[in-house]
């Protein structure tokens, strides 16, 4: 308190800036509440995701564990390699609240019979059971990604959000309230000296 003037000038300016960091204050309270809404929105998609994920690769192994019994791994592995395209990705960015997240979008990676670089005769209906279902593993991937990025981004957002709120509300404003009552005391104060002195000059 030794560096405060106990001046009107210098209570007006504490009074604005109270005004200000009460206002910054409930805008702040807002999106970190805002944020957390966003933040258990992600996370419940982010969990059917997952889910449907760990469903897509059983499913996907199951049927490339179907063709391999039928066909020979070294057939399975030559078509692999005949596959061509593979899914273009475009990453681009949305903002939720502030919060730059990103955003994936792009071609699946499902594709029709012809479009898988190798030819109908080479192929069987095992074969190609088992890549579409690896083809939905890959899309489901795509989808969980932008997801759990997300929820991460939102995570470290929310947590500087709190830590600036609770700074205000437990720092800053309260040791602004304080230096606001000890200049209206000392004001108080010299302005009963003042009487007093008036009174005696009088007497």
């Amino acid at each position: 308190m030794v560096d405060i003037k106990p001046t009107r000038s210098e209570l007006m300016k504490l009074k604005k800036r109270i005004k200000l960091a009460k206002s910054g204050y409930n805008l702040l309270k807002k999106k970190r509440d805002g944020l957390i809404l966003e933040f258990f929105e992600s996370l419940k998609k982010a969990k059917t995701l997952r889910k449907e994920l760990v469903e897509e690769y059983r499913n996907a192994l199951y049927k490339m564990n179907v063709s391999r019994t039928i066909e020979s791994d070294l057939k399975i592995k030559s078509l692999a390699l005949a596959v061509r395209d593979k899914p273009l990705l475009e990453l681009t960015s949305k903002n939720i609240m502030g919060v730059v997240v990103p955003k994936i979008a792009g071609s699946t990676a499902q594709k029709k019979l012809k479009e898988r670089g190798y030819g109908i005769i080479e192929g069987s209906s095992v074969i190609d059971e088992a890549s579409r279902s690896y083809e939905k593993v890959v899309d489901k991937a795509i989808e969980a990604a932008e997801v759990e990025t997300t929820m991460k981004k939102l995570l470290l957002e929310i947590e500087k959000t709190k830590r600036r709120v609770n700074a205000l509300e437990f720092s800053v404003i309260p040791k602004l309230e304080q230096a606001q009552r000890f200049i209206k005391l000392r004001l108080e104060e010299m302005e009963r000296e003042n009487v007093f002195r008036l009174k005696r000059i009088k007497g």
